[in-house]
């Protein structure tokens, strides 16, 4: 895959900027820091300072990883661009990049190069990282309360059993045998938390969609990077839902149930199981959120949801430019303008929207996808925005949009205005909610 990169914005009289060290690794995964180099970031298609307001100490949870193929990029002290292939050893050496623990904006991309593949990254949310003072630091800002996403709450010695004594309950229930996959396989926290029984549980309900992401976890194309996870192949009934959701929205207050997984489709398209389900639980409990997550491109199905006793939805979004908007989602059967339609039904029902903005430094932070974006928010009386790490391969993505045209504002001052926007909550996660009507 061949990208082009450029050089932006550098000062090396900047203190900032020469206590930020370039780290790299070895063949063997060992991770060093460059006496010599200084640490580069990427945003877009620009190699770029990265300055004290882009870096965080790296915080628990995250995960210092190798860029299969990517070699680092860093400067040296009289400000030339150096691109590290190999040790003085004459062994390769390869960039590092960080995955962000849940509550982390990411704020610039890893700076490498990658010579001669045609492969695309794994679908990771790589942010860059650097030394300084004796710490790992990253490109990433805290945007919300990790705590409940916090790693060290999942995956404990005791899940296993609880998964058992669950699926006991309902030996038949294919939700449940798909959380328990999703649970023991991928590690996945909303479908751990049934068992848990706490805080967002997932039900998945879509075998199909109506977009063809090019960052989709659950499905992709032969030619593209492999999926993470695999989709759920049957259609639950409303009785399979119910079945979870009534246990676990009675089990704690700000207890919240989601439609629209990474294992499903596009939740709105299963229509007639949503609507069934959510009034079926509603007969039986009043108690915590019932949330979808979706891509908002089917209206009618979003509004019966809606009328049925939906709480909240948030809407995938890229952007709210239409070109940049079909590039990443490629649609089938629906347009921008009716995600925007389903927003308008959502809140004139009383229903809270968050927008899940899928958050790729370079793009969603240039001066004219804010400026779509803050006029989105106002017309729509949009809730909250909820900022999401993009995961995908930044030369895929950033081969496939359309040209740039505004300046690179970067990400701090994106989640400075919209946190000037009166009554919308900016974070990361769905929060509990009550309808507004």
């Amino acid at each position: 895959m061949s990208a082009a990169y450029y050089i932006f914005a550098f000062n090396i009289n900047n203190s900032r900027f020469i206590m930020y060290r370039m780290i790299y690794a070895d063949s063997r995964g060992c991770f060093y820091d460059h006496p010599g180099l200084l640490a580069l970031g990427r945003t877009g298609d620009m190699f770029v300072e990265p300055e004290d307001g882009d870096m965080e100490e790296l915080p628990e949870g995250a995960t210092l990883v190798m860029i299969p193929g990517g070699h680092p990029a860093g400067m040296d002290r009289k400000g030339k661009f150096v691109l590290m292939e190999r040790d003085r050893s004459g062994d390769p050496v390869f960039a590092v990049g960080a995955l962000l623990p849940q509550g982390y904006t990411r704020t610039l991309l890893p700076a490498y190069r990658r010579k001669g593949s045609d492969k695309p990254l794994p679908l990771f949310g790589y942010a860059a990282v650097a030394w300084r003072r004796g710490k790992p630091y990253v490109a990433a800002l805290r945007t919300d309360d990790p705590y409940r996403w916090n790693p060290r709450h999942y995956n404990t010695a005791r899940l296993p059993e609880l998964i058992r004594e669950k699926q006991k309950e309902h030996p038949e229930n294919r939700i449940l045998k798909q959380l328990a996959h999703c649970s023991l396989e991928y590690g996945c926290f909303t479908a751990q938390n049934i068992f848990y029984r706490r805080w967002e549980g997932g039900v998945p309900v879509s075998p199909t969609c109506n977009a063809r992401c090019i960052g989709c976890i659950s499905l992709q194309p032969s030619q593209c990077c492999p999926s993470p996870q695999s989709r759920i192949t049957f259609s639950p009934t409303p009785g399979e839902v119910a079945d979870i959701a009534v246990p676990h929205l009675s089990g704690t207050r700000d207890a919240i149930i989601s439609f629209g997984q990474g294992c499903e489709g596009e939740p709105s398209l299963a229509r007639e199981t949503v609507v069934a389900a959510i009034q079926r639980v509603r007969r039986e409990v009043s108690a915590g959120t019932i949330n979808m997550n979706t891509n908002a491109g089917y209206t009618e199905g979003i509004r019966e949801a809606c009328r049925a006793g939906l709480d909240s939805i948030r809407v995938s979004i890229i952007s709210g430019r239409q070109e940049v908007y079909n590039a990443y989602y490629r649609p089938g059967g629906y347009v921008l303008d009716d995600v925007f339609n389903s927003i308008a039904a959502a809140r004139s029902a009383g229903v809270l929207v968050s927008l899940n903005l899928l958050l790729f430094p370079g793009l969603t932070d240039r001066e004219e996808e804010m400026d779509a974006l803050e006029t989105i928010i106002r017309k729509y009386n949009i809730n909250m925005v909820q900022l999401r790490n993009l995961n995908i391969d930044p030369d895929m993505l950033t081969g496939l949009m359309p040209p740039a045209k505004g300046e690179i504002m970067g990400v701090p001052e994106l989640i400075k205005r919209f946190g000037q926007i009166p009554g919308l909550k900016v974070g990361n996660f769905t929060h509990p909610a009550s309808r507004t009507d």
